[in-house]
């Protein structure tokens, strides 16, 4: 008997039709909305907090139809059985999935369970705030409706959440950024005892990224971000105070206080959480970039107080390195540089910098010479302290040596190499070299 019910069981789901198609009955879902309107507008019923409890809802139906049957984690198998076969699908070998392509929404689908969705149409404009609008106007006509709204409110939450976090994969940062502002907004009903402020973190922290592209997001990324704040959120690691920077400093061009608003909210960030390498690493770019937030010797005694936390970040020491070449104590700005290069002995970029920095602190000393040149009273003195300033410039050549072997196509460095051995050709079989990098240097430039 068992297994004769399995064969049963077995037989009813190979017995389930394949669906063509996402279905979506558009034609119905407008009438109920339009229904909805003309009871919204009937001076006998929209008297009543039923009716506009009933209007939330069918909004809020017609919002979520198109993407009703998805859900994060599901089934490839299930997705074709809830929402038909796709009108195409298409390799995203580069993020490695499919794309499903539906009438009303893309499905992206890896190891064949869906990851994120990004819907393409609606059924009908600015459904929203007629939903949030019918859901306040209920509440302020008959408080006692709460019982009956709550579920709709906090489906609507559920599901713009749902929205936002499929978005950011897709991804689709400006569809995330605008559902999670709505599902805060949905919390903000007074039914609710507060807003859950993270819905406002993760709008502000993706404005922040948005800003590079659109410099409008910066500033709703502040707004999203203070307002996080002011409910009282900060996450773990304090990353919000650096999101705020970016906001602020990226709006500088509208308003130069800006910049003053960009240090202090670091300033702050640093004073709590000392070992957020994000809020040093901005506060070194403000100080090392503009002259009107303070003296970059502030910094020192910051980061110095980091590194004796972890005294092998190579990103302290970097930023360490920058500040000193701001303050023109080269000497200290390459020692921290060595300091990189014993931490990762071949990275190209440490050894390009350390030789870049003996060049600046060499055209320094040679500039002194240069200004006290009539002060000699032989050319044979004049000439010792050249070869002191030479030595200096020889320094550079053995890391820029290191990093043109570690990528013989960078021009740069072939251009450094050509023009610091041009310098010392004088010296030592430096002239050979200087041949050698120069030919390298056209080879890569492509001049005959």
């Amino acid at each position: 008997m068992k297994k004769s019910i399995l064969m049963v069981m077995a037989l009813m789901v190979l017995a389930v039709p394949t669906v063509t198609g996402q279905k979506i009955n558009t034609d119905a879902t407008l009438a109920k909305l339009e229904k909805s309107d003309a009871d919204a507008a009937n001076a006998k019923k929209n008297v009543k907090a039923a009716m506009w409890v009933t209007r939330a809802k069918t909004y809020l139906d017609a919002i979520m139809e198109p993407t009703k049957n998805l859900f994060g984690g599901m089934d490839a198998t299930v997705l074709r059985i809830a929402m038909g076969e796709p009108d195409e699908v298409r390799d995203d070998a580069q993020n490695a999935r499919q794309i499903w392509v539906y009438p009303w929404v893309e499905v992206f689908v890896k190891d064949n369970r869906v990851i994120a969705w990004n819907q393409t149409r609606e059924v009908k404009e600015g459904m929203f705030e007629v939903m949030k609008e019918a859901a306040d106007k209920a509440y302020d006509m008959d408080p006692k409706m709460e019982a009956k709204l709550k579920p709709i409110l906090d489906a609507a939450i559920n599901y713009y959440s749902q929205v936002g976090s499929a978005s950011i994969d897709v991804p689709a940062y400006k569809v995330a950024v605008d559902a999670y502002v709505k599902a805060a907004t949905l919390q903000e009903h007074k039914i609710y005892p507060q807003v859950d402020p993270q819905y406002y973190f993760f709008a502000g922290q993706l404005a922040a990224f948005l800003g590079a592209e659109d410099v409008a997001y910066y500033a709703d990324g502040e707004k999203y971000l203070n307002k996080a704040k002011e409910l009282g959120y900060m996450d773990p690691n304090g990353n919000t105070y650096y999101f705020l920077f970016h906001c602020y400093y990226g709006q500088k061009d509208a308003d130069h206080a800006n910049v003053l608003k960009a240090r202090d909210v670091l300033l702050e960030g640093i004073d709590k959480f000392p070992k957020n390498e994000k809020i040093l690493d901005g506060l070194m770019q403000l100080y090392t970039s503009e002259e009107s937030v303070g003296d970059p010797a502030d910094l020192v005694s910051m980061i110095d107080k980091a590194l004796a936390e972890t005294p092998d970040n190579p990103d302290l020491w970097f930023g360490r390195g920058r500040v000193f070449f701001k303050l023109h104590n080269y000497d200290e700005c390459i020692n921290s540089f060595l300091k990189i290069n014993e931490l990762k002995p071949n990275d190209y970029d440490t050894l390009f910098y350390i030789g870049y920095f003996r060049i600046a602190k060499a055209d320094e000393m040679n500039k002194a010479l240069n200004a006290k040149a009539d002060t000699f009273s032989s050319f044979d003195e004049y000439a010792a302290e050249q070869k002191v300033v030479n030595a200096e410039y020889m320094k550079a050549l053995p890391y820029f040596e290191k990093a043109f072997e570690l990528k013989p196509d960078s021009v740069d460095c072939a251009q450094m190499l050509k023009e610091l051995c041009f310098r010392l050709r004088t010296e030592e079989g430096i002239l050979d070299k200087y041949h050698k990098y120069n030919t390298a240097y056209k080879k890569l430039k492509g001049i005959e």
